[in-house]
């Protein structure tokens, strides 16, 4: 780990971007991050309110048509780091929009798509394009805003997801229905090129800093993913065989391999030295355990909303509005109090309110009072609203000016693999108590369930939620015992990561 013995530069527009006032800058970067990330939020949720549709429209078993969801968030696990990486290289402005674009892109192939397959395709490219997105939305930040000021703009983002969600709940139900999935993403393509417009004229051009790409890790990163990600989705599906467990095993094995290759590579794809740091790797550990454990729970209560308790899913939907609305609200204010007040009592705060609000969906029955979700989801919005922008702070607050990409990509690739397998995860334990050709019905949307699988599918959305429990009760430990830090009062100089290149201040 190399810790630079200068002073970390100032943060804000470089040489380069002397073309425009700072000001200006810093809106831009907040307009077009927020828009990004609002974008992701919506194409997130809208799919997975498609999802029935979609599988019936293009004759898909739930097995191919579920792929249109994890390749999305296995290639954004995979790449983010490497994305992150290209920002440092090449300028976080200029990076920042070709994700624009190859998002749009994909956003189009997804809605002329004539079959599963092909979709599952456009959906990897749209992918592409949303993990340089979301990999270098933080390095913008942190490249534009002075250190006393990150926390709100952080806050921003959490903004941008909270009201993307919404709308994706809101839009999903009636563009589906009104005019058929393939709107769901052609709405992104007058966005993506109002949006690649404005940032060729307004985000600033950063220096470029020597580095490199890890292609041997993001090699077997990715084969690792790959492979557990498939195990589970086919125990999911087909139950336990031994094909399925081998593919597990193999994953785990080529885990380990990644860490071998990580430890032992100069400029490594995911700096696992970084986390001896307690600050940065506390936060880090935390913001995995986090998606882990809280990001699958919205697919759980839509299962039991609709497979339980028989509503349809823009109705379902609608009952979680309130958690979103919350988190938009709660997010930028929040992030001001990180400024003042440090990340670690925040985001741990945040951390007990998603626990607590898990807690109280497991105690959810066949007939409990359907009041209690939109409650129970504003304590979770307010969860989200505190932990995201104080935990985002303190990890930046960790990175030198020349490697805000890298650990930005590195805390966004943690958390999209979390959210991987919390998402495969959550499948194989809910549908482990019931049979096949049911667990089928309810992820499609079926809900006329017979007697008596209504509770026993229950019984494993329940052990879902005590699943994901556990892991947050962990993160919420880790995110206390980081120690006292704001984003200007921990101790210790900045962290670079990467170890620093040759050149590299």
């Amino acid at each position: 780990m190399a810790v630079p013995s200068s002073p970390e530069p100032t943060a804000g527009p470089t040489a380069t971007d002397a073309r425009l006032p700072a000001a200006v800058h810093e809106r831009a970067v907040l307009l077009l991050v927020t828009l990004g990330t609002l974008m992701v939020a919506v194409d997130s949720t809208i799919v997975i309110l498609a999802l029935p549709t979609m599988a019936r429209d293009l004759v898909a078993p739930l097995g191919t048509i579920i792929w249109t969801i994890l390749v999305y968030l296995l290639i954004t696990a995979a790449l983010t780091t490497q994305a992150g990486r290209l920002g440092d290289m090449f300028g976080r402005g200029r990076i920042y929009n070709a994700g624009f674009a190859v998002f749009t892109v994909g956003s189009a192939l997804s809605g002329f798509a004539p079959s599963a397959e092909l979709l599952i395709a456009a959906r990897a490219v749209q992918a592409i394009g949303g993990a340089i997105m979301f990999a270098n939305a933080g390095a913008l930040i942190a490249h534009v805003f002075p250190p006393e000021r990150r926390g709100r703009a952080f806050g921003f983002l959490v903004l941008g997801w909270s009201v993307g969600a919404i709308l994706g709940i809101l839009l999903g139900g009636v563009i589906t229905t009104a005019l058929g999935w393939r709107y769901n993403f052609f709405i992104n393509i007058p966005i993506g090129l109002v949006a690649v417009v404005l940032g060729l004229r307004t985000l600033p051009r950063s220096a470029r800093e020597p580095t490199r790409f890890d292609l041997l890790g993001f090699a077997s990163f990715s084969a690792a993913l790959a492979s557990v990600c498939y195990g589970a989705i086919e125990l999911a599906v087909n139950g336990v065989q031994g094909s399925n467990v081998g593919w597990i095993v193999a994953g785990v094995a080529l885990l380990g391999v990644f860490v071998l290759v990580e430890l032992r590579a100069p400029l490594p794809m995911l700096d696992l030295r970084a986390l001896k740091h307690r600050l940065l790797g506390f936060s880090l550990i935390a913001g995995f355990l986090q998606a882990l454990g809280y990001l699958s729970v919205i697919f759980v209560l839509t299962l039991y909303l609709q497979g339980i308790r028989g509503l349809t899913p823009l109705d379902s939907s609608l009952l979680l509005v309130p958690g979103y609305l919350i988190g938009a609200v709660v997010g930028p204010f929040m992030g001001g109090r990180v400024d003042r007040l440090g990340s670690r009592g925040l985001a741990t705060g945040g951390i007990l309110l998603m626990l607590g609000a898990v807690l109280a969906y497991s105690q959810l029955t066949v007939g409990s009072w359907l009041g209690w979700i939109p409650a129970i989801s504003m304590v979770s919005g307010l969860g989200t609203g505190m932990f995201f922008p104080a935990n985002n702070t303190a990890i930046m607050s960790r990175a030198t000016h020349g490697t805000f990409g890298a650990i930005s990509g590195l805390r966004a690739t943690l958390s999209n693999m979390g959210t991987l397998l919390s998402f495969v995860i959550t499948l194989a334990v809910a549908s482990a108590s019931v049979s096949r050709p049911v667990a089928y019905a309810v992820f499609l949307g079926n809900s006329d369930l017979p007697g008596g699988i209504s509770s026993a599918f229950l019984t494993g959305l329940h052990a879902a939620l005590y699943g994901s429990a556990a892991i947050l009760a962990v993160a919420a430990v880790l995110s206390w015992s980081r120690g006292p830090s704001g984003a200007r009062r921990a101790s210790g100089p900045p962290v670079g990561a990467p170890p620093t290149a040759p050149g590299e201040s």
